[in-house]
């Protein structure tokens, strides 16, 4: 379906349109065509190498197709650079900026530099930063210190708390929760979809963790080698599976 000609692009906060990703060789997206509505939160589901990073790179912008077309809010971002798409990155390694503190509501940290590009008022920040630090569990103790003096999870916190201080209009999710004890993993699996619920952010979250996305899906994309080949709500995914594949990656993720 070509969606540029269908009138549906206005309707839909995300629309991938027929997007390739190639890397020398080796087809990373193959064909993937894709439509979200506003304020949905949609898992991308696979194995390691499946397309899953490669495809949110692409929607940011870090990444451009070899073909096909992005829309979001019915206008082609392709030539868009990340910072004016709209979007925001949580990704796996953090990518936290090493010579900042956590936090710092009077300069540039890795909590308050969002807003501070912004200007904000010191006191505004304080306050929204504070609320996304309880809701995540970032201590206070924590916030003078630079990534170094981190340990892995609270890196992983302090990166989905920087993504939360601006609403995004796509908020863009790379294995969030892969550095986090499994007790953690849960409260905070709990405070994300509470924060969706609250803010109604479209929601691109990958993961390899089924039960994970289960959990916290309005729908779930099953990929393998760079194509999608289901789609679906978590219910009927998991009653009705496309294929074998699928049918087996439920299987196993349940063991």
């Amino acid at each position: 379906m070509e969606y540029a000609s269908s009138g549906i692009l206005p309707h839909k906060s995300l629309v991938l349109d027929r997007i390739t990703k190639r890397y020398g060789s080796v087809l990373a997206v193959s064909n993937v065509s894709l439509l979200l509505d506003d304020r949905e939160f949609l898992a991308v589901v696979g194995p390691t190498g499946c397309g899953k990073t490669t495809l949110l790179r692409l929607i940011a912008g870090f990444e451009k197709p070899n073909e096909g077309h992005i829309f979001i809010h019915g206008q082609c971002v392709d030539h868009l650079k990340p910072s004016r798409r709209g979007v925001r990155m949580v990704f796996q390694d953090n990518a936290l900026w090493p010579h900042m503190r956590v936090f710092d509501k009077y300069s540039y940290s890795n909590l308050s530099f969002s807003l501070k590009i912004r200007s904000r008022h010191p006191r505004e920040i304080g306050k929204q930063v504070d609320s996304i630090s309880k809701r995540l569990g970032i201590g206070r103790r924590l916030y003078r210190r630079k990534p170094a003096q981190l340990s892995e999870g609270q890196k992983q916190m302090v990166g989905i708390g920087r993504a939360m201080t601006i609403k995004p209009v796509i908020l863009l999710m790379d294995e969030p929760f892969s550095n986090i004890d499994p007790q953690q993993r849960l409260t905070l699996r709990r405070e994300l979809k509470d924060y969706h619920d609250e803010m109604r952010t479209t929601t691109v979250y990958v993961t390899h963790n089924l039960p994970e996305a289960f959990a916290v899906a309005d729908r779930m994309a099953m990929m393998k080698e760079g194509k999608i080949i289901q789609i679906d709500t978590p219910s009927r995914i998991r009653k009705h599976p496309a294929d074998q594949f699928v049918s087996d990656f439920i299987r196993c993720s349940a063991m």
